[in-house]
């Protein structure tokens, strides 16, 4: 007699309810659906921390500058994401809320960890609660408080881990391996960025260019979140070329 899968006994259904094995597989349907989405990448570096994405234009009709794939949080603190985007937005908004808030009471800028605590809470809710879909969306928050430059991931899960250099989205595992093999706590962030756009170049092949490249970094000096200028985005890109 043949097993009866998880799926056809229904433990897929409803995001309350335990497989025998234990797992929520609506979960696990969103950690799928975030390996599918365009990549991400965030490197801490000796003076900052960089953000190195994919914003995955393929229609050429589409005016590439009109796709947001990193936001900004607050002054010091910006995100990306990989997965649903609509489902990113709704958290970006909560957590721009949420630091516009904390300026307003304490007249001071927010904690990095406290922003990603928040919604990480979000996002766990969403896997205990009957009539809701987990958030389809894994992000990347990056930021410079007291504390130094720091980078988050959060997953649908509404876990999150602290990393020194992470990747969301499709070919995580080959860049992961680069980050592994290239990244050091010495790199400053020009040399991040380059190490960012060396991964996505060894994932997306003839396809990788430059109207669908986005970066973003936020120096430890500054403290502020900045968007790269495309003339610097092609000189770093020809640079990581060579190497």
């Amino acid at each position: 007699m043949q097993p009866v899968s998880h799926q056809v006994m229904g433990y897929d259904r409803a995001i309350t309810m335990f497989s025998p094995d234990g797992r929520l597989l609506q979960v696990e349907y969103a950690k799928k659906t975030v390996k599918q989405g365009s990549t991400a990448i965030g490197i801490v570096c000796k003076d900052g921390v960089v953000l190195v994405t994919d914003k995955r234009i393929i229609d050429p009709l589409v005016v590439s500058e009109s796709v947001e794939k990193i936001f900004k949080i607050d002054d010091h603190m910006g995100a990306t994401a990989a997965g649903i985007l609509s489902d990113a937005r709704v958290l970006i908004d909560r957590a721009q809320l949420l630091a516009q808030q904390h300026r307003v009471t304490y007249d001071s800028p927010i904690e990095v960890l406290n922003v990603v605590k928040h919604i990480s809470d979000i996002k766990q809710i969403c896997t205990q609660s009957g009539g809701l879909r987990p958030f389809g969306v894994s992000l990347l928050v990056i930021g410079v408080d007291d504390k130094g430059p720091s980078l988050f991931e959060t997953d649908p899960t509404g876990i999150y881990f602290q990393y020194h250099a992470a990747v969301i989205g499709e070919g995580e595992t080959e860049i992961e391996e680069l980050l592994q093999k290239e990244y050091s706590p010495e790199l400053n962030m020009e040399d991040g960025i380059k190490l960012g756009l060396s991964g996505l170049k060894r994932i997306l092949g003839d396809t990788f260019n430059l109207s669908r490249i986005d970066c973003a970094f936020i120096s430890s000096q500054e403290k502020v979140f900045t968007r790269l200028p495309r003339a610097k985005v092609e000189k770093l890109a020809k640079e990581a070329k060579k190497k």
